[in-house]
C-alpha cells in the first residue's frame, strides 16, 4: 500500500483563491489588511523565511511593512518598535521573526505583542483562548495541520491522535485544535513510556519532534493519517543510506546535492500510512498560508467586521468553530 500523498501545495492554492476574495470584498469596503514584520540582523534563514512571507502579502494584495533593526538592538529598542507597531492602526498583523539576538528577552518582546495583532499565535492570551474554546488567533503551523485534516477529508471526531512534540508552537496548540475537533489526543515526549506502541494505536499522528526519520514505519498503524511538522537537513552519509535505503532516487539525489529535507518520519511510513504529508511540500507551505489567513483574520476582528461562513479565516483551524466544522467530516473516514 502506498499512502495518499497529503499535498499542502494544493491546499495552499485553495485558501489563497479564497482569501484573494476576501480581500477584495475587505478592500471595497475600504479596509485593506496589512503585515508588519520585524526582522532583526542578517541571518540568512530568517531573511528567506521573511522574504517568502512577504511575498505572499503581495500575491494576495495584503499591505506589508519590513522593519530591518541592526543586530545589535537591545530589548527596550525592540519593545519601543512593538508599541510603536501596536498603535498603528493601518498595521493588522506583526510578525517578529526568530531568533532573535541573545541580548533581547524574546519572551518579552513576543508578549508585549497586542494579541489583536498576535497572527503568529504565540501570545499567552492568544493560548489561553484555544484552551477555552474562544475565538482568537492560532498558531499557524497547526492551524495548517488542521487545514490539511479537514480538507483531505481525514475523520477527526471520535479518532485517536497522537501528537510527537509538546512545544508551545506546534505540540500544545495542535493537541488543543485536535480536542476541540472531538479527537482522543494523547501528547508524547521525551519521557513517554513505550513510544512505539502508543504510536501504534493512532489513527492520526502528528511529528512535531525536530528529529530526522525519527518515526519508524513499524510504529504506524497501517492506514493511519500522518501529518510530519519536522524539516530537518541531512549532510551525513550514512544516515542518508539508512533513510533512503528504499528511495533509490532520493539517495542519488542527496549524492548529487550532498545534503537532503526529511521530516520527522522515517520516509519508509509511505509504504505504511494511509495519508501522509510529503516534506517538503506539505505542512510548510500550509505555515505562510495560515499566518495570511490570521492576517486577514485579524483585520475583521479589530474592525468588527462579521467573518462570512466557509471563509479561509473562519476555518475550523484557526476558531473555535473547529469541533462543529471537523464533525461534519465524520460522514467520511480514515483511510484504512
Amino acid at each position: 500500500m502506498t499512502a495518499r500523498i497529503l499535498d499542502g501545495t494544493k491546499i495552499r492554492d485553495e485558501v489563497f483563491v479564497e482569501l484573494k476574495g476576501e480581500i477584495r470584498a475587505l478592500d471595497a469596503s475600504g479596509i485593506r489588511p496589512g503585515l508588519a514584520a520585524v526582522l532583526v540582523g542578517d541571518d540568512p534563514a530568517s531573511q528567506l523565511y521573511v522574504k517568502s512571507k512577504i511575498a505572499a502579502c503581495e500575491q494576495l494584495g495584503l499591505a506589508s511593512w519590513m522593519h530591518r533593526p541592526p543586530a545589535t538592538i537591545t530589548t527596550q529598542e525592540m519593545l519601543q518598535l512593538v508599541d510603536d507597531l501596536n498603535r498603528d492602526d493601518a498595521v493588522d498583523g506583526i510578525l517578529i521573526q526568530l531568533p532573535l539576538p541573545k541580548q533581547v528577552d524574546t519572551k518579552r518582546v513576543l508578549e508585549a505583542v497586542d494579541p489583536a495583532k498576535d497572527v503568529d499565535g504565540f501570545h499567552p492570551v492568544n493560548l489561553g483562548r484555544l484552551v477555552s474554546g474562544r475565538p482568537g488567533l492560532v498558531a499557524c503551523t497547526p492551524a495548517g495541520c488542521m487545514e490539511i485534516l479537514c480538507r483531505n477529508n481525514i475523520a477527526i471526531e471520535g479518532a485517536n491522535a497522537v501528537v510527537l512534540g509538546r512545544s508551545d508552537i506546534v505540540g500544545k496548540p495542535m493537541g488543543l485544535l485536535l480536542m476541540h475537533a472531538n479527537a482522543t489526543v494523547t501528547i508524547c515526549h521525551s519521557k513517554t513510556r513505550d513510544l512505539p506502541e502508543t504510536v501504534r494505536r493512532a489513527d492520526i499522528i502528528v511529528a512535531a519532534m525536530g528529529k530526522a526519520g525519527y518515526v519508524a514505519a513499524e510504529w504506524i498503524r497501517p492506514g493511519a493519517a500522518v501529518i510530519d511538522v519536522g524539516t530537518n537537513r541531512v549532510t551525513d552519509a550514512q544516515e542518508a543510506a539508512r533513510l533512503f535505503k528504499n528511495f533509490p532516487e532520493r539517495l542519488e539525489k542527496f549524492r548529487t546535492k550532498n545534503s537532503a529535507l526529511v521530516g520527522d518520519v522515517h520516509p519508509d511510513a509511505l509504504n505504511v500510512a494511509g495519508a501522509l504529508t510529503p516534506v517538503p511540500g506539505g505542512v510548510g507551505p500550509m505555515t505562510i498560508t495560515m499566518l495570511m489567513s490570521n492576517t486577514v483574520k485579524a483585520a475583521r476582528l479589530r474592525r468588527g467586521v462579521p467573518v462570512a461562513s466557509g471563509s479561509s479565516s473562519s476555518s475550523s483551524s484557526t476558531s473555535s468553530n473547529s469541533s462543529a466544522s471537523s464533525s461534519k467530516q465524520t460522514q467520511t473516514t480514515t483511510a484504512r
